[in-house]
């Protein structure tokens, strides 16, 4: 059991009946109330993400899960194939497991999560940065701001979309996040 002061962001509940990574959460005081703490929730089951609201001092139970590396293989008409790196288990998922499967490239390295109490497969994300080569994109032109922070379209080698700073050429290599599907940075 944990209660509100022990919620950190990646931390891993059960809550009503599912199993649950935090996302975000906000300690709030009012002036006569007691304190709250708003948070919102992602469920490793579904993807969907909630909020809800908690007493301060508040028990939840947590759950215990890993995360596990692998290394992508292929993906074929059964889903996404991964291999252990250690002990060669090869697992197979369902396309709707694979959290950014356009950003996915032959041989990532990515995890697989797992319930350690009964050995289920929750999912599968990627690291939090991948490294990933431009295939096409506009060239940017000097002065063509409207803005501090002009972006245009470029297209990776997995076919995924994003949007990159001007100065970004076709076959440059650059670093995007996987959480926020952004541009992080170019690497020489």
């Amino acid at each position: 059991m944990v209660t509100t002061a022990d919620f950190r962001n990646g931390l891993c509940v059960e809550f009503e009946g599912d199993l649950y990574t935090i996302v975000s959460f906000q300690h709030n005081k009012t002036a006569r109330g007691g304190a709250t703490v708003r948070t919102k929730f992602k469920s490793l089951t579904s993807g969907r993400t909630r909020e809800h609201t908690f007493n301060a001092g508040e028990k939840i139970q947590d759950a215990r899960i890993e995360r596990r590396p692998y290394q992508f293989l292929y993906k074929d008409d059964m889903g996404y194939n991964f291999m252990h790196g250690e002990t060669f288990e090869q697992v197979s998922l369902q396309e709707e497991m694979v959290e950014n499967k356009d950003l996915l490239k032959d041989s990532q390295q990515v995890y697989i999560i797992f319930h350690a109490e009964d050995e289920r497969i929750l999912g599968c994300e990627l690291p939090q940065f991948v490294e990933l080569a431009v295939t096409y994109t506009e060239p940017g032109l000097r002065g063509d701001t409207a803005s501090s922070t002009a972006l245009k379209p470029a297209t990776l080698e997995t076919g995924a979309e994003i949007r990159v700073p001007l100065f970004i050429n076709t076959g440059d290599r650059i670093r995007v996040d996987t959480v926020e599907r952004a541009y992080g940075e170019r690497i020489k």
